[in-house]
């Protein structure tokens, strides 16, 4: 089944989310190790490399999300499923996708700072679209850009705290249906 039902999520919307909590959980990771580094270290210039390559792969995944989401049906709520539940459930989803929106595009800030553009994965090169940012502007989207990432991560622990919470307390489908055929 590769789109969405009614009462199910189709391959396509299954792979857009795990891909994408995949690349974005590497990212944090990442992200927090990389702040550790010394301009020593080997990883120090390959690691943000691979850091803006695939913030750029997210920015692209999360652009079909948002498409083949608005253009595929979305499975109805299960009964089980408090009217409460759902609204704080579609909120907590516009905010991951206004978050991610963000993070990426403070990156690309932070990335492209001193004018030069960003290398994705030796295919491309975006572009800086400023000649340069002032150091402390700078690092007010640096800071921006790290808070943001770990409100994204409060909220992902919280999301899968209420999917344990449906599968284990409540007993229904919620989260079975996001994994399974």
């Amino acid at each position: 089944m590769i789109k969405n039902t009614q009462t199910s999520f189709g391959l396509i919307s299954k792979a857009l989310h795990w891909s994408m909590a995949l690349l974005l959980t590497i990212l944090f990771i990442m992200g927090l190790y990389m702040t550790g580094l010394d301009y020593y270290d080997p990883l120090y210039h390959s690691l943000p490399w691979w850091h803006k390559s695939i913030g750029l792969l997210v920015i692209i995944l999360l652009l079909i999300r948002v498409t083949w989401r608005l253009s595929n049906q979305q499975p109805e709520a299960l009964k089980t499923h408090k009217q409460w539940e759902q609204s704080l459930a579609h909120f907590i989803q516009q905010l991951f996708y206004l978050l991610i929106f963000l993070i990426v595009l403070s990156g690309y800030f932070i990335a492209t700072a001193k004018g030069k553009g960003i290398e994705f994965f030796n295919l491309l090169e975006i572009p800086a679209i400023t000649t340069e940012i002032k150091e402390e502007t700078a690092d007010l989207i640096g800071n921006s850009h790290e808070i943001m990432a770990i409100l994204f991560a409060l909220f992902v622990v919280l999301h899968a705290m209420a999917a344990l919470k449906h599968h284990f307390i409540d007993k229904d489908k919620t989260l079975i249906r996001m994994m399974t055929k």
